[in-house]
């Protein structure tokens, strides 16, 4: 076991305490701890623990410690933002997602901007929801229980542009009905509309299935986010050879044709 955090005494200080179970003269040379997990359990009469929740802020998403505060304080200290609460929502039953609650004039565009070079990917909020006000509990806290789902609208990121083949549309609708978007459009990137790796692994295999695409890997979701590239990747239809190469032929063509001619009048 550790004796604490590495150069965070006041973190240490707070998560192990002394043990007073175990007796002075039994304990180490730097004293009995224990640590301070900030699990909420109930200890039964039969001695069972029952889990019962947190009593931080902390989570567990795909399989990552995310402190929901870290994430808070980034948005706090961004331009237009007055507050900031982070919520690990599950409105769809299996689907954990951060979810990030907004007072003040920032956008979401801007703001994914912006903690994209601060957060690492399993930290990004897959949404958004501004606020004119958060609700109060009757201590003046924020009540988390009180905040709205977030909607299921798309993020206007650019000028929503349709699926521009069929290959585009099936991925679209798989995109859609996965994510629980109303649209997908061409340009729309998969983790910009909240995709996340748990995600990606059932559009890989619904899209394999739907499309008959046995070549679809599933690094290719990340390699080719947005949907347009991804559709490009998995049209195996044959490509028309370029003009260029056809000019270049028939010009050496003619050439072969002028040379044969200029040796035959020097025969004769």
């Amino acid at each position: 076991m550790t004796r604490g955090y590495w150069q965070r005494p006041d973190l240490t200080a707070e998560r192990f305490v002394n043990d007073s179970f175990v007796s002075p003269e039994r304990a180490c040379a730097w004293g009995a701890r224990m640590y301070r997990t900030g699990d909420l359990v109930r200890w039964r009469a039969d001695g069972k623990v029952d889990f019962m929740g947190r009593t931080d802020h902390q989570v567990k998403l795909r399989g990552y410690r995310i402190e929901l505060g870290e994430i808070e304080s980034v948005l706090e200290a961004q331009p237009g933002v007055r507050q900031a609460v982070v919520m690990a929502r599950e409105d769809t039953p299996g689907d954990l997602r951060l979810v990030a609650y907004i007072v003040g004039a920032a956008t979401e565009v801007a703001l994914r901007a912006e903690l994209a070079g601060l957060l690492p990917e399993h930290m990004m909020p897959a949404h958004f929801v501004s606020l004119d006000a958060f609700p109060l509990t009757p201590n003046r806290k924020v009540d988390r229980k009180a905040l709205p789902a977030p909607s299921v609208k798309p993020l206007e990121t650019q000028s929503f542009v349709a699926p521009t083949s069929d290959i585009e549309a099936q991925i679209a609708a798989i995109w859609a009905r996965v994510l629980g978007v109303a649209k997908v459009g061409s340009q729309d990137n998969f983790f910009t509309l909240g995709g996340h790796s748990l995600l990606a692994v059932q559009v890989h295999r619904e899209i394999r299935d739907s499309l008959g695409a046995a070549k679809l890997s599933i690094t290719d979701i990340f390699r080719f986010p947005v949907l347009s590239a991804l559709a490009a990747h998995l049209d195996d239809r044959p490509k028309a050879a370029p003009a260029l190469v056809s000019d270049r032929a028939d010009a050496r063509t003619d050439a072969m044709a002028r040379r044969r001619a200029m040796r035959g009048q020097m025969n004769a």
